[in-house]
């Protein structure tokens, strides 16, 4: 299947794999590349010594294009672009922060582009800034979230609407069928992230993903808008949040009840109770942990058969 991504990517499939923190490490974004998508290494949750060990990690293991997510608002981000420059990473994904800061510099190296949004709005500054294509990310994905809460129905042909660079969609995609919904309504591509938290390969602690696989409907919430807005498994920590919320905290409560490393602590070490347990509603919709080449194998497929099938209508 080819289109404007698969060409820009050089990949086989219109499928990326989310950069997410604590859970997208070498192994991950290797399988899912040598699947036919595109892997990311997530280096939100990386110092840059662990990022650069996984990226000569990742080249090891595949030889596919593969790329990094960069939450611009980490505070080694120098180190973090110097270090993806000097390995010779191909494609990078910036998020959380101004395209135009890194967008130039890369693409004078040679690297491709992307910058995730949640509106409209972002979009078309991404697209002034240069970059190759945008993600737009809906309401209902997992993680740090815009602030909009506009749902993926409705972001994905707004912003279609609007730009003319290859557009990515993202939020509550974990089939085959939602695949061809995203696609119908106007993206080149949709980039997958819960679906593959509950993948063997993710670097996520085996106890979070198994409350990934048991969650259901409304077990997820969108919290802490006066932070950086999160989604996350509704939890003894999340039940803690809604308490000081109870009692009208204020910013600086909130911040000392989130602390330091609280993602690290239930993602990665699993600690389910305490940890912050962050996931996208799609949750409700997996039931089982899997290798990642099934699960790209898994939409592939799906995608085609709903597509015969609505042929037919």
């Amino acid at each position: 299947m080819q289109n404007r991504i698969t060409e820009l990517f050089g990949i086989q499939y219109p499928i990326i794999q989310a950069g997410m923190v604590w859970a997208s490490g070498w192994r991950l974004a290797s399988a899912v590349s040598n699947a036919g998508g595109l892997g990311l290494l997530g280096a939100g949750s990386m110092y840059p010594e662990i990022l650069e060990e996984h990226i000569i990690k990742c080249q090891g293991a595949t030889k596919r294009p593969f790329g990094v997510n960069v939450p611009m608002l980490y505070p080694d981000i120098d180190r973090l672009m110097e270090i993806i420059v000097e390995q010779g990473v191909k494609i990078v994904f910036t998020s959380a922060g101004n395209p135009m800061t890194w967008t130039a510099h890369l693409k004078e190296r040679g690297i491709t582009v992307v910058h995730v949004v949640s509106s409209v709005k972002f979009a078309l500054k991404a697209q002034e800034a240069g970059v190759d294509a945008v993600v737009a990310e809906g309401f209902e994905a997992g993680g740090h979230n815009g602030r909009e809460e506009t749902t993926s129905m409705v972001l994905i042909p707004a912003v279609a609407e609007k730009i003319n660079i290859p557009l990515i969609a993202a939020g509550g995609i974990s089939s085959g069928r939602s695949m061809l919904a995203a696609m119908v309504l106007g993206a080149d591509a949709v980039q997958v992230g819960s679906r593959f938290v509950a993948s063997e390969e993710a670097s996520s602690h085996p106890a979070f993903k198994q409350r990934v696989v048991q969650a259901g409907e409304g077990d997820t919430q969108l919290t802490l808008k006066e932070l950086a807005p999160v989604r996350m498994i509704k939890n003894d920590f999340y039940r803690d949040i809604q308490k000081a919320y109870g009692r009208g905290a204020g910013t600086e409560e909130l911040k000392a009840l989130l602390g330091r490393a609280r993602a690290k602590r239930g993602m990665f070490e699993g600690d389910t109770d305490q940890g912050e347990l962050e996931i996208g509603q799609v949750a409700a919709l997996i039931h089982e942990v899997k290798p990642a080449a099934e699960i790209v194998a898994g939409l592939m497929e799906e995608f085609a058969l709903v597509k015969r099938e609505m042929l037919t209508l």
